[in-house]
């Protein structure tokens, strides 16, 4: 499979606050058939429809947090666009980093918690990969990483050729000090065509890069105790959209 082109880099995901679903995802999280636009996989969804929601509400300056386009902060923008399109990655990522910015969970005019859009996403398209990564970035950022690698496992399961996948879970590994899993998942990353240097050099500042390492499946991990624009050794790739 031919190596996706990379047409941006999120911001890395900051340490947000976690908050666990008590309920199911329906009673806690809301009915995805809201009765409006929508909603759209956006994975397969035609241009126009995608190009319809983000003229208006997913705009530059709402994706950048400087501003509403439709509504007085860009929560409102972004709940909409994620009505919309559940499994929207950018305008995800700009809620994890809305609720940040402003220190709430659920960010101002957005209802739900980031965790609950994350499951909003997952009960939409439990096959997109890219939820699935980014979800457990999230997790893993919010110190939550025994729920979080296994969404980085899912994620590797369902597009086990996706270099950015495989690079993000060698990002994730290396944050968790598990080296060997780290290296493994940066060469088949690299042998795929992942273009940045970051998780190499850092393995290779750590002394775990080898050059004659060969890619064995690693044993499942019976006892993990607790982890998207620039070319930063901290920070998480994001696949350009398709």
């Amino acid at each position: 499979m031919a190596t996706k082109p990379y047409k941006f880099v999120l911001s890395t995901l900051l340490c947000l606050p976690f908050a666990a679903i008590s309920e199911s995802g329906y009673q806690a999280c809301g009915n995805l058939e809201y009765g409006g636009y929508g909603p759209f996989d956006y994975r397969s969804t035609e241009i126009a429809k995608r190009e319809l929601v983000e003229k208006f509400h997913f705009t530059p300056k709402v994706e950048t947090l400087k501003g509403g386009s439709t509504a007085s902060t860009p929560g409102g923008d972004l709940a909409y666009t994620l009505r919309a399109f559940p499994n929207h990655p950018r305008a995800l990522m700009a809620t994890v980093r809305f609720s940040e910015k402003t220190k709430q969970d659920p960010p101002p005019e957005m209802i739900y918690t980031v965790s609950c859009w994350f499951d909003r996403a997952e009960r939409f398209r439990p096959d997109d990969a890219t939820v699935q990564l980014l979800h457990g970035l999230h997790l893993i950022r919010s110190g939550k990483s025994k729920d979080g690698i296994p969404k980085l496992e899912s994620a590797l399961a369902l597009a086990s050729d996706d270099p950015n996948i495989l690079y993000n879970l060698g990002l994730a590994y290396f944050e968790l000090k598990q080296f060997e899993k780290s290296l493994e998942y940066a060469k088949q990353a690299y042998s795929l065509g992942f273009p940045l240097p970051g998780l190499k050099n850092k393995l290779q500042k750590a002394g775990k890069w080898k050059e004659e390492a060969q890619i064995k499946p690693s044993p499942p991990d019976q006892h993990i105790s607790e982890p998207i624009k620039s070319e930063r050794e901290n920070e998480i790739q994001e696949p350009m959209e398709h």
